[in-house]
């Protein structure tokens, strides 16, 4: 099966004005996608980034070194601080 892309342009008024008519579960789908877009778009903007793209290295190196903390040892320390 082929599949053919279209690109619209579509001004945004009339877009916010086609969401405000959509059914509530269309708005919840609606949300999801975006959401997962958003998500999609900042991690890539913050991988792109020189800053953080050397903080997952060094991230990843601690973590293959075996040195990191898994979250029972982390909250079994923080319950013997209190």
């Amino acid at each position: 099966m082929t599949h053919n892309t279209i690109k619209l342009s579509i001004p945004f008024e009339s877009l916010v004005g086609a969401i405000s008519n959509l059914s509530l579960e269309d708005k919840v789908t609606l949300s999801q996608l975006l959401e997962e877009q958003l998500a999609q778009s900042e991690e890539e903007i913050w991988e792109q980034d020189p800053t953080v793209r050397s903080e997952i290295e060094e991230a990843r190196a601690a973590y293959q070194a075996g040195d990191y903390l898994t979250i029972e040892d982390y909250a079994a320390q923080r319950d013997a601080k209190s």
